[in-house]
């Protein structure tokens, strides 16, 4: 069809440009798939070419995944927003704060507070990622939890050690993205008495027909799993033993307990659109309710403060000019003015990326849903440099062909 050979050079373009490796993208409205696009090559290394069904790691994409399952669980009236998390996690009753982020780890005042699973869901609970300070709290996130996406830590001992660490901000202060994902994940999972993969495939995997959705890739599906791929030193896609930074190993090991709600999951584009078809049918795909209306229309709805929403920001960007923030992704406040890099639709569109080029919005107001999926894994250092940036230009243009 014309609108998916429109999209297919669009993202090709970047491709054919050595900016991207490859890229899945949909269109779905009118109740189907409208447009498609598969692009480049999904493994560097023997040059297999990206299809519909390829599987990819969907970084940060996973949290809404998360907060959804969780809701869920408030919906049975586990917990409520309000809730101290210290009724599941008594290690975090008594909480300190650093008087300055990247300050002494002994250089703290206690908590005004304790943390509430609003907290978690909303990224206000004074959690945040080691890779963002060149401080002492940056050294003692990676000595007490491992690595973001594989972690050798057990979750009972990844919840104490990051109760052990200061925050960098007060219970309910401020927007601070970081771990409060992960730590909402394995608190379900704790109340659950099972895995948080087990978690999320009985209330969200298994009842939207998510096959391809998990915290690793099985052994017969390893054949339409996407490679690590990032760039050289010139900038040109290379590809990668395993993901920068040390955040993921290249392959998970066997029995190993910690999963990142956070960050760990895998999936393919037509997985991730039974998922995202919920924000635009009020928690229900064909047939099948995973949240009250009601419920759905609160994870959709900003609960940041015109204050926080104003100091909200990332590596010294502002994030919620146009933005707000609901339970687990962003919500547009200014359709005008929204930014495509999170989402951009009418009022109430929501979405959140994922730092491997994973992107995707639900749009209420029309119905659609647009989803990009890739692998385009950079250092901190090369984004700075302005390495890797073609997908985002890759989104913007997809963006703007689907919107048409």
């Amino acid at each position: 069809m014309p609108g998916a050979a429109s999209i297919e050079a669009a993202i090709g373009k970047y491709v054919e440009a050595g900016e991207l490796a490859g890229a899945a993208a949909l269109v779905w409205r009118d109740g189907r798939v409208v447009e498609r696009a598969a692009v480049g090559r999904r493994d560097l290394e023997t040059g297999a070419p990206v299809e519909r069904d390829t599987i990819f790691r969907i970084a940060s994409m996973s949290k809404p995944l998360t907060c959804l399952a969780a809701l869920t669980m408030m919906e049975e009236g586990r917990f409520s927003l309000d809730d101290p998390i210290s009724r599941v996690a008594p290690e975090f009753v008594r909480m300190r704060v650093l008087r300055a982020a990247d300050g002494p780890l002994d250089d703290t005042v206690p908590a005004d507070r304790q943390i509430t699973f609003g907290d978690l869901l909303t990224h206000r609970a004074g959690l945040t990622y080691g890779d963002f300070h060149s401080g002492p709290i940056g050294a003692a996130h990676k000595a007490a939890l491992g690595g973001d996406i594989d972690s050798p830590v057990a979750p009972d001992d990844w919840i104490a050690g990051l109760a052990a660490l200061p925050l960098i901000g007060h219970p309910g202060a401020d927007f601070h993205y970081g771990h409060s994902t992960d730590l909402l994940g394995l608190l379900i999972a704790r109340m659950e008495g099972v895995s948080l993969g087990e978690v999320l495939s009985h209330r969200v995997f298994g009842p939207l027909g998510m096959s391809d959705t998990g915290f690793s890739v099985p052994a017969d599906k390893r054949g339409r799993r996407a490679g690590s791929c990032g760039f050289d030193a010139q900038g040109r896609p290379s590809a990668l033993a395993a993901p920068p930074g040390g955040a993921a190993l290249a392959e998970r090991p066997q029995g190993m307990a910690f999963e990142s709600g956070g960050q760990g999951l895998w999936s393919t584009v037509d997985d991730y659109l039974a998922f995202a078809r919920l924000f635009v049918g009020e928690g229900a795909v064909d047939g099948v309710r995973l949240l009250k209306p009601e419920t759905m229309a609160l994870m959709m709805t900003n609960q940041l403060s015109e204050a926080q929403r104003a100091r909200g920001s990332m590596f010294g960007m502002p994030l919620f000019s146009a933005h707000g923030f609901g339970l687990g992704l962003a919500v547009v406040m200014d359709p005008e003015r929204a930014a495509v890099s999170r989402c951009k639709g009418g009022l109430g569109t929501v979405g959140w990326p994922g730092a491997y080029g994973g992107w995707w919005q639900a749009d209420p107001t029309d119905g659609s849903v647009m989803i990009l999926l890739a692998h385009n894994m950079m250092e901190l250092e090369q984004l700075m440099a302005g390495i890797g940036l073609g997908v985002y230009a890759a989104i913007t243009d997809f963006h703007q062909l689907a919107s048409a």
